[in-house]
């Protein structure tokens, strides 16, 4: 959108740079000073079954537009405004995406640990979006120097996937090899309902040291009984697969699974998790606007997840003394 004399911008979700909410765009890795930088990771090469999620970046930003976020986000039910201090002082931004190598992947899993790691060491926040499950691995590698860290994962599938095949890095096997990292103390793997789940996996996971809750499981427990099993105020690693949610929900997913999460079961499941731990980063991953329908529902559903969340982590106490005030 060009600039006028005018002070006031006129946002409207088909003009203007599509950085994500809105935040300024930063596209030298050293020269971040926010509490939170948003990263593309536009890459597919995981997904043996179908491509299309390396779009996933561009289009959660590009419905993100659609949020007048300069002055936060209303919470009607709440009556409270989420991210309005961060969005109007500038402490989140968007710092564009890795640098993808097409048929390169360990290189590209290389820029993706490297750009996180300058993120992290500018004292920031990750928020990434991709692209499909691989990612993941290489961006908890990049946690390394920062002492034990659990991970936290929302998903459909276990992701646990043996190297077979010569294949080790779709994205069936980021949380094998997350695991492997040695100071990561355990994962929760949560929602998992796929048919295609093996018991092998299940039983390999678990002997892992991880925690595995299918849905069933965890709508028997409930959500409380769950975020109690959660070891209060340590820090975790979100990963957030579309696929979490219920198939009916997210028409832009290759892998979607029926009986999934609702909308509010995992926002408000979300909520809890920020109250109840110390949230380093996440990201949202697998959403393949080719796939999608009509106005993008399943871009603008994932974005309505990732403010919900991000909202939700910097309303906590924990947070306050990381705002440059």
């Amino acid at each position: 959108m060009s600039k006028s004399g005018n002070s006031e911008r006129v946002d409207r979700g088909f003009v203007g740079v599509p950085t994500f909410l809105r935040s300024e765009l930063c596209l030298t890795l050293d020269q971040i000073d926010a509490d939170v930088a948003v990263i593309g990771v536009p890459t597919d090469e995981g997904s043996p079954f179908m491509a299309g999620s390396r779009f996933g970046p561009r289009a959660l930003r590009e419905h993100s537009l659609r949020f007048a976020a300069k002055k936060g986000i209303y919470d009607i039910d709440a009556d409270t405004h989420y991210l309005s201090y961060e969005m109007e002082n500038g402490l989140i931004v968007d710092v564009g995406d890795v640098d993808v190598l097409p048929t390169n992947v360990e290189k590209t899993f290389e820029n993706i640990t490297r750009d996180v790691a300058s993120i992290l060491g500018k004292a920031a926040m990750p928020l990434v979006l991709g692209g499909d499950h691989s990612i993941t691995y290489p961006i908890v590698r990049a946690f390394d120097k920062y002492g034990p860290l659990n991970i936290l994962q929302f998903d459909a599938h276990m992701d646990y996937a043996t190297v077979a095949q010569g294949l080790s890095y779709t994205n069936g096997h980021a949380f094998r090899h997350i695991r492997a990292l040695p100071f990561v103390q355990t994962i929760y793997q949560v929602g998992i309902r796929s048919m295609r789940t093996t018991e092998e996996t299940v039983r390999e996971s678990r002997g892992d040291g991880n925690h595995v809750i299918s849905m069933a499981s965890f709508r028997s427990m409930g959500r409380e009984a769950f975020i109690e099993r959660l070891p209060a105020d340590t820090r975790f690693y979100v990963s957030i697969d579309v696929d979490a949610l219920d198939m009916s929900l997210v028409p832009g997913c290759v892998s979607a699974e029926p009986n999934g999460f609702l909308h509010a079961e995992l926002r408000d499941t979300l909520a809890a998790v920020a109250k109840r731990v110390d949230v380093v980063g996440f990201d949202f991953v697998e959403v393949n606007p080719q796939l999608d329908v009509g106005t993008g529902v399943t871009s603008y559903l994932g974005v309505q997840i990732i403010v919900g969340f991000l909202g939700h982590i910097f309303e906590q106490p924990r947070r306050i003394g990381k705002r440059k005030v």
